[in-house]
């Protein structure tokens, strides 16, 4: 029987792409009840809504996915709003929380957060060993702010917070806009256009040779719910696939699950972001007795489907 059998769980951010996951674990697992607060009714950032939030679901524990999210790209064009909106929702989020007498809050992080020359591979201990790349600091600065938050308020008030760190999620129902979306949806879509259009080659920015790790999201929404009910404990967790792949590796597996065969050009003008990204998981393995189930060949080939579904190539 789960922990979570008898409780009220809000999911912020639980219509989204990772959120949707989550929710669907909840309820596979028959947690008491699931809210999911609406953009239009609260927004966020606004503490006088997370109140009114707070007031009017009074949750037991609260699961806290909602940030401004993107690719490298939207990074770059907008690092005060994933600054400013990531920060302050959690901020306030985790205040009220504590203030409402809500019995756990799970705290989301990003492996952004990560110095940009962290040893591979990345151990929880590493975080605070150096300055985030760059081209996401903004983004990985603010939620990291969010662990040391929930530390403080573990040690002044004995506030139950526990914070995650997943590696960069895939999979169906992700957002493929060019612009804004992580490289594996973008990848998928730009092999899905050109396939339509009978163009030559695609251009993948960068010169391919970044490695990153990719986490299915069935398995990182196993992950989040698993800590929300047994994980009680103020270290933060990796959550990774422990399968680290070139982008380079990756273009060409996908472009083949598309069945676009035109040639890449790598645009080198484009910059690579974070050298290497893989996560240490022991902790997770020992804490949470948690490991990914699905392999990235896999993973990937029901995303792709999933996309081509969506879209098609005709």
């Amino acid at each position: 029987m789960s922990a979570l059998q008898s409780q009220k769980v809000v999911v912020t951010g639980g219509a989204g792409f990772l959120g949707s996951f989550v929710v669907k674990r909840l309820h596979e697992i028959q947690c008491g009840a699931v809210f999911v607060p609406k953009k239009s009714e609260y927004d966020l950032r606004k503490r006088e809504d997370i109140l009114r939030m707070y007031q009017d679901c009074k949750p037991d524990v609260v699961i806290h996915l909602a940030a401004v999210v993107g690719g490298i790209e939207a990074n770059r064009m907008h690092p005060a709003k994933f600054f400013y909106d990531s920060a302050i929702m959690g901020i306030q989020m985790i205040d009220e929380a504590m203030h409402h007498g809500v019995k756990k809050f799970v705290q989301v992080g990003t492996v952004c957060s990560y110095p940009k020359f962290t040893p591979v591979p990345f151990r929880e201990d590493d975080l605070w060993n150096g300055y985030p790349e760059e081209t996401n600091a903004p983004y990985g600065l603010a939620k990291k702010m969010l662990l040391v938050q929930l530390q403080a308020y573990r040690e002044e008030y004995g506030f139950n917070g526990v914070y995650m760190i997943p590696v960069n999620l895939y999979g169906p129902g992700d957002k493929s806009d060019l612009r804004t979306s992580h490289v594996i949806p973008a990848l998928i879509r730009k092999c899905i256009e050109a396939k339509k259009q009978n163009l030559a080659q695609i251009i993948v920015w960068g010169t391919g040779v970044a490695t990153r790790e990719f986490l299915f999201v069935e398995d990182a929404a196993e992950a989040i719910v698993t800590a929300a009910e047994k994980y009680e404990k103020s270290d933060p967790i990796n959550l990774g696939s422990g399968q680290e792949v070139s982008i380079r590796d990756l273009t060409f597996m996908i472009k083949e699950l598309v069945g676009f065969e035109g040639a890449v050009e790598w645009d080198s003008s484009k910059p690579d972001g974070q050298p290497r990204r893989c996560l240490d998981i022991s902790r997770a393995k020992k804490e949470l007795g948690w490991q990914a189930k699905t392999p990235l060949n896999q993973g990937l080939k029901r995303t792709v489907d999933w996309f081509l579904s969506m879209y098609g190539t005709e």
